[in-house]
């Protein structure tokens, strides 16, 4: 990958920067920041992308690629995000668990609309 800026939260750790949005920029940036992804990732375009005759499952294939990077590459995101599940799977009160859940949705949802850069 290129040299590009590194972003911090909380002023604490490093997140790097969202890639170009491409198949390609996205696979170099897992290896790069989140390898322990890149196993799943190529799996996943082996039996979904590599075979097919047409370019149609792309686009889902990386919305979904984009958002676990996203997520993968921010470690407190990441574990603000299993905190969310967990205590969602352990409340006996549906309606806060409801409420995790929708919180959890929010977030990998803001994840997966990070554009290339941020």
């Amino acid at each position: 990958m290129t040299a590009e800026p590194v972003h911090f939260h909380d002023g604490d750790h490093r997140i790097p920067p969202m890639p170009e949005r491409t198949p390609q920029a996205l696979r170099l940036a897992i290896q790069e920041h989140a390898p322990h992804l890149l196993p799943d990732f190529e799996a996943h375009w082996r039996r979904v992308i590599a075979d097919a005759f047409s370019v149609t499952p792309v686009p889902a294939f990386m919305r979904l690629w984009w958002t676990q990077y996203a997520i993968a590459r921010d470690p407190a995101l990441e574990e603000q995000l299993r905190d969310l599940e967990a205590r969602a799977a352990k409340s006996e009160d549906a309606g806060e668990s409801g409420r995790l859940l929708e919180e959890y949705s929010r977030l990998r949802h803001d994840a997966g609309a990070v554009e290339p850069g941020q």
